[in-house]
This record gives C-alpha cells, sequence and structure tokens, in this order.
C-alpha cells in the first residue's frame, strides 16, 4: 500500500545508467521529494554566474552605499530566478537526451524525480515572475535586458542551441547580459575595453566548456547534445583559445586606458596596470583544466581549484587598491 503523500506510478521509467546498462527511476514521488528535485532543478550551485551583475559596478567603485548594495542585490535575485526558470524548461526538454550522459542522468526530471509537466509549470512562473518584478521595480532598460535575456534564453532551450556557432553565441550573451545589466542598474557607463574583455572572456569559458563536452563524450554519437557532432574538438579549442588571447589584450587595454595610473586617485603604485598580471595568470590557470578537456562545469574549476581561488583573491586585492587609490 502506498504511503499517504505518495504518487505510485504506473510504470516506472528506465534510463541509462551511464555504464551502457539500465537502471529503474523511482517508481514513487513524494511531495517533498518533488520540490527537492525543483530546487535542485534550479541550479543552487550555478548561482554565483550571476555574481557578475556586480562587476561594472566594481570596476567603477560605485559598491559605497546601501542604495547601491540593494539594487544590485535586487538585479542578482531576478537574474537567479531568470536563469532558474531557464533550466527548468531546459531540462523537461532536454529529459530524453540527459538520460544517455553519465552525469546529466542525475538531474531530477531526466531520474523521474520531477514530472516534465512540473518543471514546465514552475520554469513558465518563474519567467513571469522576473519579468513582472523587473518591470515593477528596476528602471526601464534593465526590464528590457532582463526580459530579454529569458526570451533568448528560451529561444535557446527551443531552437537555438541546435544551430552551429550560434549556440555559442547565446550563451555568451547571456554572460554579457549579467555583466551589463549591473551597470545599467545603476547608470553607469559602461567602458568598451570592460565590454570586450566581459564578451570575450565568457567566449573563452563557454567554448572551453563545450571542448571538454566533446572530449568526454566523443564515443556517444551526440546521443547528448546532437550539435557535439558537428564540432571538431580542433575548432573548439581554437575558439577557446582566440577568446582566452583577446580578453587578455581587452584586459590591458581597459588597464592601460587611463594612461600613467601611478598618479591616478594619488595611488603610489599602478595596482592596476599590475593587476593585469594576476588577471593573465588567471587565465593561463583556467586554461590548464580547458586544455585537458575538465572545464566543462566552470563553476567547480572557479571554486574548488585552490591556486586559481588564490589568484583571483590576489586579482581582487590590486584591483581593490587601485579604485580605493592606495
Amino acid at each position: 500500500m502506498a504511503e499517504p503523500g505518495t504518487v505510485v506510478l504506473d510504470q516506472p521509467e528506465r534510463r541509462p545508467d551511464g555504464l551502457g546498462t539500465t537502471a529503474t527511476a523511482p517508481a514513487r514521488r513524494r511531495t517533498g521529494g518533488v520540490l527537492t528535485g525543483l530546487l535542485r532543478t534550479a541550479r543552487p550551485h550555478q548561482w554565483i554566474k550571476n555574481v557578475l551583475v556586480a562587476a561594472a559596478p566594481v570596476a567603477a567603485g560605485e559598491l559605497a552605499s546601501w542604495d547601491t548594495a540593494a539594487q544590485l542585490g535586487l538585479v542578482f535575485v531576478l537574474f537567479t530566478t531568470a536563469a532558474s526558470s531557464v533550466y527548468l524548461i531546459n531540462d523537461a526538454r532536454d529529459a530524453e537526451a540527459d538520460r544517455a550522459h553519465p552525469v546529466k542522468c542525475r538531474r531530477p526530471v531526466a531520474a523521474g524525480e520531477v514530472p516534465v509537466s512540473a518543471a514546465y509549470t514552475t520554469g513558465a512562473l518563474l519567467s513571469l515572475a522576473t519579468i513582472g518584478a523587473s518591470v515593477a521595480l528596476c528602471n526601464a532598460l534593465t526590464a528590457a535586458l532582463l526580459s530579454a535575456y529569458v526570451a533568448m534564453q528560451l529561444a535557446y532551450c527551443v531552437r537555438l542551441k541546435h544551430v552551429l556557432v550560434v549556440d555559442l553565441a547565446v550563451v555568451t550573451t547571456g554572460f554579457l547580459m549579467r555583466a551589463m545589466t549591473g551597470g545599467v542598474a545603476l547608470s553607469i557607463p559602461l567602458s568598451r575595453w570592460f565590454l570586450i574583455t566581459a564578451g570575450f572572456g565568457a567566449l573563452f569559458m563557454v567554448a572551453a566548456k563545450r571542448y571538454s563536452e566533446a572530449v568526454r563524450m566523443a564515443d556517444a554519437g551526440g546521443a547528448t547534445r546532437a550539435l557535439l557532432t558537428s564540432y571538431t574538438t580542433g575548432y573548439l579549442r581554437f575558439v577557446w583559445q582566440l577568446a582566452a588571447g583577446v580578453a587578455v589584450l581587452g584586459y590591458c587595454l581597459w588597464a592601460l586606458e587611463s594612461g600613467d595610473a601611478a598618479t591616478v586617485n594619488g595611488s603610489l603604485l599602478p595596482w592596476r596596470q599590475l593587476s593585469m598580471i594576476a588577471f593573465t595568470l588567471g587565465v593561463l590557470r583556467y586554461a590548464v583544466f580547458a586544455d585537458r578537456g575538465a572545464a566543462g562545469a566552470p563553476e567547480e574549476v572557479v571554486l574548488r581549484d585552490r591556486p586559481l581561488a588564490v589568484i583571483g583573491l590576489v586579482w581582487l586585492a590590486m584591483y581593490g587598491m587601485a579604485v580605493a587609490g592606495v
């Protein structure tokens, strides 16, 4: 007999377990289990990407007031709900393909823990709530960017993820829009070099992720992501190497834009220029994982690699001293 609050499925789903055999998906779904599954599908570990909304204000040294922090906090939350809504819809659409992936088969929707209809409904409600809140609480341009982000990502889920090169451009643009929106929300002018650095830095990480997926799933025949069979590993390597070079060049030009920074803001040392060293080392360190085909989960690389974390802290300290005029 089924326990109270448990839904018994008539026919348990079967999915690949990643080793060429089959495993039976959970035959029961508890209400609490579905809610937990929805939260996992919303990808809490991916929310760190939305910290990019603070990039422009940090670069401009505009984080001195509570009003600024509150506005950035709001934008962070809105991007989090927007991205989570897309993850939910994406996993609902890709449930069958995810079952053929050794890691993605554990996603709640693919594993049968969350009904496809529940993922679609929750994703749609979050999308609408994000757009409505942005219109009500943010300036017009910020609301337009957030709405465009949601629309673009939904188009990506439906069609654009299957279009060669366009898929790279869309994901990269999503990161760039995060970086732009923080500045737009606070009416901070965005430097052209800032946009170039953010854009190509994002392309570097996106192409490295695709390269890692292509290397890891070389024998899957496109079962997990059909478009991977259209890319060659050589092409994806070329893209991430090109993007890394342009990102470093863009950052250097950005750092040098103000001329002789030894006297800018009363600084005793050219901290802004010196930060180029840490930025370049960070790119080189991340490229180690990209070259190994181990950059399939950028957030894990950034959070778990201690040398990269130390380099990041050194860069942050240098740039912070440049902004503070130390």
